[in-house]
This record gives structure tokens, sequence and C-alpha cells, in this order.
């Protein structure tokens, strides 16, 4: 197929207030199905050498997909010691919520076929620390969020790490963020992306 051919709607995002990021200590969220594709252990794995810095993680997504795999999760926190600072707190309803109270989105899935989640924390102005699998890269632009390889807990605890440790690098991909939710596009725009190709086949 000619790329000339290909018309791309990206999924849009809504408009909302920023996230404050004002945390004490800072609140890392993330926001998936307990999955092996999310790489919720290599997450607990880097968290698990940050201990002494100042942290809370909050692990907001269904557990029903994989049970057994959500289990191991939280035996792998409680044997890592971090039952006290990872809340797996399941299903919500109300996923904004999530965002505006964070402080920073952390998600280093083994790919994405987009990663609506990511667009969805550079809407909210919150930092981006994910893993460069999949389409992340197109979404999380290098001004608001780290991206370290796949599997790669070290890497990824190298990352958190310039983000808990000092407020430079924090609040300079907040601020990107803020810049790139500007450009996210919006739900009516995917919409008349995918009207004007209906036209066009129709014509």
């Amino acid at each position: 197929m000619a790329p000339e051919t290909v018309i791309v709607a990206r999924p849009g995002t809504d408009r909302v207030e920023f996230a404050a990021c004002e945390g004490n200590p800072p609140q890392l969220l993330t926001l998936a199905s307990l999955t092996r594709r999310k790489a919720h252990d290599v997450l607990i794995e880097a968290l698990a050498s940050l201990s002494v810095l100042s942290w809370q993680a909050r692990f907001v997504g269904s557990t029903v997909f994989d049970p057994d795999w959500a289990i191991q999760l939280q035996e792998q926190a409680a044997r890592l010691g971090l039952s006290e600072r990872i809340d797996f707190a399941g299903e919500v309803d109300d996923a904004q919520a999530e965002y505006k109270r964070a402080d920073m989105f952390v998600l280093p899935s083994r790919y994405e076929g987009y990663g609506m989640v990511f667009a969805e924390a550079i809407a909210a102005g919150l930092p981006v620390v994910g893993a460069s699998a999949g389409a992340v890269p197109e979404v999380v632009p290098p001004s608001a969020g780290l991206l370290v390889p796949p599997d790669d807990a070290d890497a990824l605890a190298d990352a958190l790490h310039r983000l808990l440790n000092g407020d430079t690098v924090r609040e300079g991909l907040q601020a990107g963020a803020r810049s790139a939710a500007a450009s996210l596009p919006q739900w009516a725009d995917s919409a008349s992306i995918v009207a004007k190709a209906l036209r066009e086949v129709q014509s």
C-alpha cells in the first residue's frame, strides 16, 4: 500500500486542568491493566532500588485479565518491602482524578500500539517515564518524558532517580508536557479526519 493512500487519525484527548505536581512525597501513577505486557514487574524492580528516596506509587488498573499475574505482582512488592509504598488500587471510575493528583506518570510497557494513557498523562501536564516500545516514542516527545529500553529495570531506575532526586529535571519535563499538551489532537480533530476520509472514499 502506497504511503500516500494511508490516512492516520490519532486518538483524541480532552482538554483538562493540569496536575499541580506538588506532592510531598512525589506521587507516581501507573494506569494500566495488570498484565505482563505492561511490565509492572520491571517497575517494581526499579522502585526497589530507589527505596532510599521519597516517593509513593499508585498502580491503577484491572486485575481481571490475568489475576494470577496480579497476585504475583503484589507478592513481588511484598517480597521487596514495598507493600506500604505501592498502592494496588484496582479499577477506578475517574481516571482524570488519578492524573490530577499525581506528580509523574510511569509505565514501562513491553509494547504499545499507541499508548492512550501516555497522551492522557501529557494532557494533564505530567512528566512521563516509559519504555521506548511500539508507538510510545511517537506519543511522548523528549521534552515531556524519559524513555528507556524495554525490560531494563536499571535504566528505568536511573530515569526515575533523575526525576525524584531534585526538582530541576521533573519541573523541566512538567513544563514540556504542558507545552506538548497543546498539540495533542482533541476528539473533534480525530473525528474530522475520519469523516473527511469517509467522504473521499464515497466520492
